[in-house]
């Protein structure tokens, strides 16, 4: 088959006559897609926030750039792990680094403080040394601020057994990043 537009005829390898101005078309096209097979490289982000089965925050991961490019940075899941982003995170992770230094040593204290001495918790009684009810976390939690002078929640005390009697019992404060501590109360009469 010959066409109208064309000085010559070429023959392409499935035998079907063409002109030139379609070769260099098909020479082309066959370039674009080499060049979109090496842009499926890898490419690594910094992610700004926890993405599942990918990292947390601040982690530097990396993923194929159709990924990148059209989902994470997108969405504001990540940004591109530039020399200037890098060192942005670096830095961050440094005072965090140090946040978190200043916050354990701060929880060691207060630990210390804690468990130096039991505290002391009012509780009505029966004359069989029975408590009328029991002994809450929020008991425990108003104990300490009034006698350690530190405010601790009440959903991180945890008492280790059920509080029906006077005496001395133990309970457990979460203070969270793995950091918990043993504390001894005494339920005394009111």
């Amino acid at each position: 088959m010959q066409h109208a537009t064309t000085n010559f005829l070429v023959t392409i390898p499935n035998s079907v006559p063409t002109n030139v101005g379609m070769v260099d078309s098909l020479i082309t096209k066959q370039h674009d897609w080499e060049s979109r097979e090496l842009n499926k490289k890898n490419m690594q982000v910094i992610l700004i926030q926890d993405v599942d089965h990918l990292g947390q925050a601040s982690e530097l991961v990396t993923v194929r750039n159709g990924y990148a490019r059209n989902y994470l940075i997108p969405h504001k899941f990540a940004v591109e792990a530039s020399s200037s982003n890098i060192k942005q995170m670096e830095e961050k992770l440094k005072v965090k680094a140090k946040k978190e230094s200043a916050m354990l040593a701060e929880i060691n204290k207060v630990i210390e403080v804690l468990t130096s001495s039991p505290i002391k918790v009012g509780a009505k009684t029966g004359t069989t040394n029975k408590i009328f009810g029991s002994v809450t976390s929020l008991q425990i939690s108003r104990g300490i601020r009034d006698q350690k002078g530190y405010e601790i929640d009440r959903k991180r005390i945890t008492i280790n057994e059920e509080v029906k009697e006077l005496g001395t019992y133990k309970a457990t404060i979460d203070f969270g990043n793995g950091k918990s501590c043993e504390l001894e109360f005494e339920v005394i009469a009111e």
